[in-house]
């Protein structure tokens, strides 16, 4: 029954995992030869390639060996490790950290060039504008001068000037029809491209993308303000999610690029207003009063709150009328363009979530009243939900007490001791920060909670301060170790779900240099160069200290 699941999570709390050991002969159907030299050595014999022309049938009589570990949940596909790729990088921690980008000066090399001297900065200037776009984008992209930022800039976009210092502090627009003001931007890719790079200089940031509104009339509907940290929460009406998306973005006073410039108060502002939002508006659903009005909740206020709706959810009735059953939460961090201009990950630099409410059922024709033609909308963590269920019904276990023992019980995929047999990175009393067994993206955490707790609803204070500092603390190890580019992602029970079963569950997914995502990918076939045990012990060896006392807690 058991193998019928594809899952690694065995319901007697440990992992199994399948190990291909090929052995097979190929038949050769080629006739003719092209063999050759494909160039000399040093000593001045050729190099030639008399091997990729066999005379006869190919044998393999002993392939590498291949580990085919089925993702815990079904739906996330399989992983595949080759052995001779892992056992080379088992003891060397050091390959798991990415290269920084090196530094590039575009200005200072020209200026290095330039013989004789001329006149400089005009004569910078004009070469920037006569540059191919293709080179504009990977300078944009890439480089770590200010001054060379700064010029694609002012070639992308009309900014307008402070007289005082000569600052920008805004773009020139132009008014449409109907009394709507536009933007002038020149080359909109250049823009986004310079805009998000850290390196430029934090007044042109601000006066190009970061001041409210200058991306558009999005609502801002909500705040969070300390003395160290701002965060504005904008509505997005009609955007591709419906029924309303958030987004709790740092402010423009704030300027985050990095996770190593974000604070534990940033992150607790931006998970805050995640809370509040959802809590309010189920809140208003249940027509239950919000304590609060042009201000924040306060973290009594906001569980005081959530205490009044769980209460509320108690009665069937109430559980029917609920519009919303589930969130929908994830984080891009990390901006990047190709110089043929393909947008590579987040729409902004500047550190921000996204979320939103789902409904319990859509019409399939759009009439809402409509109930024998309606079906339940999509959320992601209904496939978690339906395959714990299963689970249960096939084995008798609970899935997620099951991983939990194999987590805590791992034993390394090659039997060796190497950097030790944990996956494990960080643990107390309501969450677990782990690598999974079967990683998707090469570098993936998750981080679950380890009580009975499926989505925020379920998550009382402490619970959310374990998850909000542990989240920050998985981005800033991962930051440390080379990634630029993470999606996070919520998978989350039902508000109107009674399955104790399930828990929250977060998915760390970095994007690797050298790991795009091809047809392998597209089957949901994740190729691995690493075993799991590995990466979690370089992730310990940089992951920050998680102390009470550094978070408010």
């Amino acid at each position: 029954m058991f193998d019928n699941l594809r899952t690694c999570v065995a319901p007697d709390g440990r992992f199994v995992f399948g190990v291909h050991r090929p052995r097979y002969t190929v038949k050769n159907f080629r006739r003719d030869s092209a063999t050759g030299s494909l160039g000399p050595f040093e000593d001045g014999q050729p190099n030639r390639n008399d091997a990729n022309f066999p005379k006869g049938d190919v044998t393999e009589p002993n392939g590498g060996w291949i580990y085919e570990i089925s993702n815990a949940f079904p739906f996330r596909g399989t992983t595949y490790i080759l052995k001779s790729w892992a056992d080379s990088r088992a003891l060397e921690a050091d390959e798991f950290i990415l290269a920084e980008k090196p530094t590039l000066s575009f200005s200072e090399l020209i200026g290095n060039l330039r013989h004789p001297p001329g006149s400089g900065t005009e004569q910078t200037a004009k070469l920037f504008r006569q540059l191919p776009n293709a080179l504009k984008m990977t300078l944009a992209v890439n480089s770590t001068d200010p001054a060379d930022l700064i010029h694609l800039a002012e070639i992308s976009c009309r900014l307008v000037r402070n007289d005082a210092d000569g600052h920008p502090v805004g773009l020139a627009h132009i008014r449409q029809a109907g009394g709507s003001g536009k933007a002038v931007i020149y080359d909109h890719l250049l823009f986004e491209a310079v805009a998000n790079n850290p390196h430029l200089p934090d007044p042109y940031k601000t006066a190009m993308v970061l001041k409210p509104g200058i991306q558009g009339d999005s609502e801002i509907v909500g705040e969070w303000k300390d003395n160290t940290s701002h965060i504005f929460e904008y509505l997005r009406r009609n955007s591709y999610i419906p029924w309303g998306q958030f987004a709790a973005n740092m402010a423009d006073d704030a300027v985050r690029y990095r996770i190593g410039d974000l604070t534990p108060g940033d992150m607790r502002g931006m998970r805050h207003l995640y809370y509040q939002r959802t809590f309010a508006r189920l809140a208003e659903a249940l027509e239950i009063e919000v304590p609060a009005s042009k201000r924040p909740l306060t973290p009594t206020e906001l569980e005081s709150l959530r205490l009044k709706i769980v209460d509320g959810l108690q009665s069937d009735a109430e559980r029917a009328r609920l519009p919303f059953t589930a969130t929908l939460w994830g984080w891009n961090f990390g901006f990047d363009f190709s110089p043929s201009g393909y947008r590579l990950h987040a729409s902004h630099q500047q550190i921000h979530s996204q979320y939103a409410l789902v409904p319990n059922i859509i019409s399939s024709n759009g009439a809402l009243d409509t109930k024998e033609e309606s079906f339940s909308a999509y959320c992601c963590g209904d496939l978690v939900a339906e395959f714990v269920q299963r689970y249960r019904k096939e084995t008798g276990s609970s899935f997620f007490e099951a991983l939990i023992a194999a987590l805590r019980a791992n034993r390394r995929l090659d039997q060796s001791k190497g950097n030790g047999h944990s996956l494990v990175l960080y643990e107390d009393d309501r969450v677990m920060l782990f690598v999974p067994k079967a990683q998707t993206s090469q570098w993936e955490l998750q981080l679950m909670t380890l009580q009975p707790v499926g989505n925020i609803l379920e998550t009382d204070t402490l619970t959310r301060r374990s998850l909000d500092r542990v989240m920050l603390a998985a981005m800033q190890t991962l930051e440390t170790m080379g990634a630029r580019m993470i999606t996070v992602i919520e998978y989350a029970k039902r508000f109107d779900s009674e399955d104790s079963d399930q828990r929250l569950l977060y998915a760390f997914l970095p994007r690797l240099p050298q790991s795009p995502g091809a047809f392998s990918e597209a089957q949901l076939r994740w190729i691995s160069g690493h075993y799991p045990e590995d990466f979690a012990s370089a992730c310990r060896a940089h992951l920050p200290s998680l102390s009470d006392e550094d978070t408010g807690v």
